[in-house]
């Protein structure tokens, strides 16, 4: 869209600045318009200097926004639009530097040595010792004393169903199971 022509059609220039004692013979879409086309461009420049290049254009808009929802302009206009202008951008800007703030404030949060530290290696090592010499001794267990006490470890199995699998009775599933679980822990004493 070209204001230029436009503002050419309804008799304003580029150039004519109107102060208010001579709007009453136009809209309000008119007189925006007219401190747009006066006005615009000082906002610009204002916002370039004080925000990020991507965001001047809405900047700019919002202001014109609030100037034109202003109850000034609804029924007269303001008597001076630059510093209300001038004063609204200002607002603008310390919204944002406040919501900026806060956005900042919330993404930051406490440091604890222990959240921020990583795993401990020395633990890693010996939990990596630790599962070693357990496997050891499942090793060394008899073959059917490992097999039930893996189905029950490992795989989940409850006495009543290594019972059934293995044909056996459920008193005998707790034997081995005595047997593995005595194994293991005469090696971490023995660890110790």
């Amino acid at each position: 869209m070209n204001y230029d022509d436009e503002a050419g059609k309804r008799g304003l220039a580029e150039s004519d600045p109107m102060p208010p004692e001579e709007w009453r013979g136009f809209t309000a879409t008119a007189r925006v318009e007219a401190i747009y086309t006066a006005h615009g461009p000082e906002l610009m420049r204002y916002f370039r200097r004080r925000a990020p290049a991507q965001d001047v254009g809405d900047l700019v808009q919002e202001c014109f926004r609030r100037f034109t929802q202003s109850r000034g302009a609804a029924s007269s206009l303001i008597e001076r639009p630059a510093a209300y202008l001038v004063q609204t951008a200002r607002n603008l800007l310390a919204e944002r530097i406040r919501a900026d703030g806060r956005r900042m404030q919330a993404d930051h949060g406490p440091f604890e040595e222990q959240d921020h530290a990583g795993p401990d290696p020395h633990a890693a090592l010996e939990a990596r010792d630790t599962i070693r010499r357990l496997a050891d001794v499942v090793a060394r267990l008899k073959p059917k004393t490992r097999t039930i006490f893996l189905m029950h470890r490992i795989e989940g199995l409850s006495y009543e169903e290594i019972a059934a699998a293995q044909g056996m009775s459920v008193k005998g599933v707790e034997k081995q199971m005595a047997k593995a679980l005595g194994a293991i822990r005469r090696s971490r004493q023995d660890g110790r």
